[in-house]
């Protein structure tokens, strides 16, 4: 069971998002999404955990964004 805390923690599973469109003249809630991942200008890149809860999130605002495994 600790290997696979110390594994995880090694940085498996996780997923690299930078912002390429804005949210400008987009639903108040893309905007919202947007700001739950980090990301809240143009060309801004975050590393976050691969859990479904994110990888719902991204899908909801995909066309925004582009995604790194």
């Amino acid at each position: 069971m600790a290997a696979k805390k110390a594994a995880a923690a090694a940085g498996k599973g996780k997923v690299k998002v930078t912002q390429v469109r804005s949210a400008n003249n987009r639903p108040e809630w893309q905007a919202k999404v947007l700001i739950g991942l980090g990301l809240n200008r143009l060309h801004r890149t975050r590393e976050l955990e691969d859990t479904p809860a994110v990888r719902g999130m991204i899908a909801k605002v995909q066309h925004l964004l582009k995604v790194e495994a």
